[in-house]
């Protein structure tokens, strides 16, 4: 598969990633696109969130070096398929990735996306956590290959999650929202009140 970081980060998978993914969950394919999107954008937001600190930059970039070198994207098919090795633990843990990226809001972000997207949200949950370990691989390979610094990696992140809400796509100030929420649910009252068949299109390509 050929995967370009900023393609990626920005929720535009290849299509052979989408096939492999949607075979993978069992589940439609524009669907399983549609979800993808809308989690690399949750993920990438967050991520650009926590790093907006320096002692959260400081944090991302040391947990890159530790445990996502961007090795793993050498069987990116192996990975989504589950066949990936299983020295790798950390850097394959999905469900440890979103627990750091996401905390509480975790399965907020998957009742909102379900809602988007159509899919379930055991069919999103799963898929999530195989693209978390994408998105930290793709990360810890540009930090490596572009030499960057934690300000630099805060800097990436900022860049691309700001270029999706330059873009004037209204999925993306749903996300802020949810990131932002105190934990009284309004992110999914606002879902419900928007409507699901405009919120089913955000996400796609």
């Amino acid at each position: 598969m050929n995967l370009n970081l900023m393609d990626l980060l920005q929720g535009q998978l290849p299509d052979d990633m989408v096939d492999q993914l949607s075979s993978q969950l069992g589940a439609d394919r524009q669907q399983t696109a549609s979800a993808a999107t809308g989690i690399m954008g949750t993920l990438v937001s967050a991520l650009a969130r926590n790093a907006s600190t320096e002692q959260g930059a400081a944090a991302l970039s040391n947990a890159l070096d530790r445990d996502h070198d961007g090795s793993i994207l050498s069987n990116l098919a192996g990975l989504l398929g589950g066949q990936a090795p299983a020295q790798d633990n950390r850097a394959l843990n999905g469900a440890g990735i979103l627990n750091h990226i996401l905390g509480d809001r975790q399965s907020g972000a998957v009742d909102m996306i379900s809602q988007m997207s159509g899919l379930n949200s055991g069919q999103t949950g799963n898929l999530m956590q195989m693209l978390a370990p994408v998105v930290m691989g793709m990360l810890g390979q540009s930090k490596r290959q572009q030499g960057l610094d934690v300000a630099g990696l805060a800097g990436l992140l900022t860049n691309v999650a700001g270029s999706k809400q330059a873009q004037g796509n209204p999925a993306m100030s749903m996300v802020s929202r949810l990131l932002d929420r105190d934990g009284d649910g309004s992110a999914m009252d606002d879902i419900a009140r928007i409507g699901m068949n405009v919120l089913g299109n955000l996400f796609k390509k």
